[in-house]
């Protein structure tokens, strides 16, 4: 994805956090539109204005705002469909499949309100660049983990928008985005969460292994020595050096494990449902990805549609 500084501005303001997408009322209501700091005359007072939401965004979560998004996440997972839908699924060389898209929010260091967003849409086999929109944000709503995407969906969805009003037959027919999917906390990610509220198939994409509902070693694991002892926990306070140690015991296994590009294993969760799969996306890197469903797609099509469109580790999509 393209580097912050590459984000141009429309009108030197930033992108308004509010959406037309309807899953998004109650956060709309929940945080205030950066929209109004342009109402505001006195620098001075602009300033106060984004003092106070960066203390509202690094403070406890509010309770009201996380029982808000709950209960958002939860109606919205009723919607989510983790099977193949479309004919080039179907497909063991994906034939129908012209366009594949890329979404990422990228920060600059140091900084966690302002961010690129940033949309590609690439050729598919060929993977070449067909379309980029990249737009720089102010971000409103609070990080609270677990609910990602109400920082970030709306930013997503208003590129996806831009491209639909301006260039509507380069519509991507999937999207990988660059963060987890069913692999959650409460197994709807953002990847989950931008689908179902598109409407179109997406892939989660993520370099780093979330610790979430108990990961543990599964038969298959122990056949081919990936995981240690460790068993991993969402409550990150009772066993963190524990847990620390699990991780770096499972990346290293999992490198020796997967010997080739294509080569994955399955995210057990402690109920017995693969969340996901780590993936060892090329030849060319050792480094395996984490591959989840979003949206309208089986996981073992999306672990094979994100090997196609790696000439790295990342897929070229969210790569670019």
């Amino acid at each position: 994805m393209a580097e912050p500084e590459r984000c141009a501005t429309q009108e030197g303001s930033m992108t308004s956090l509010e959406s037309s997408h309807s899953g998004f009322s109650q956060l709309s209501a929940a945080t205030t539109s950066s929209q109004s700091s342009s109402m505001i005359s006195s620098p001075v007072a602009a300033e106060c204005v984004l003092s106070a939401r960066l203390t509202q965004m690094s403070a406890a979560p509010d309770e009201d705002l996380v029982k808000q998004w709950t209960s958002e996440q939860d109606r919205l997972r009723q919607q989510l469909v983790e099977e193949d839908t479309e004919d080039w699924q179907r497909s063991a060389v994906f034939s129908g499949l012209e366009r594949v898209g890329g979404v990422d929010l990228s920060f600059i260091k140091g900084d966690d309100v302002n961010a690129c967003a940033q949309l590609v849409v690439l050729s598919y086999p060929d993977l070449e660049l067909l379309y980029e929109d990249s737009h720089m944000v102010r971000l409103t709503a609070p990080y609270i983990a677990g609910f990602l995407a109400f920082r970030e969906t709306p930013f997503l969805l208003e590129a996806l928008q831009r491209l639909e009003r301006n260039k509507p037959k380069l519509l991507p027919q999937v999207v990988f985005v660059d963060g987890n999917g069913l692999f959650h906390y409460r197994e709807f990610g953002l990847a989950c969460h931008l689908g179902v509220l598109w409407g179109l198939p997406c892939v989660g994409v993520a370099k780093n292994l979330l610790q979430v509902q108990g990961v543990y070693k599964s038969e298959e694991h122990q056949s081919q020595d990936i995981l240690c002892n460790a068993t991993f926990s969402v409550n990150l306070k009772q066993t963190d050096r524990h847990i620390a140690r699990g991780c770096k015991l499972l990346r290293e296994k999992s490198i020796a494990a997967l010997q080739k590009g294509g080569d994955s294993f399955p995210l057990t969760a402690a109920s017995g449902k693969v969340l996901g799969k780590a993936l060892r996306s090329s030849d060319k890197s050792s480094k395996p990805v984490y591959v989840s469903v979003g949206h309208k797609i089986s996981l073992d099509t999306a672990v094979r549609l994100t090997h196609s469109c790696c000439r790295y580790r990342v897929p070229e999509p969210i790569r670019q």
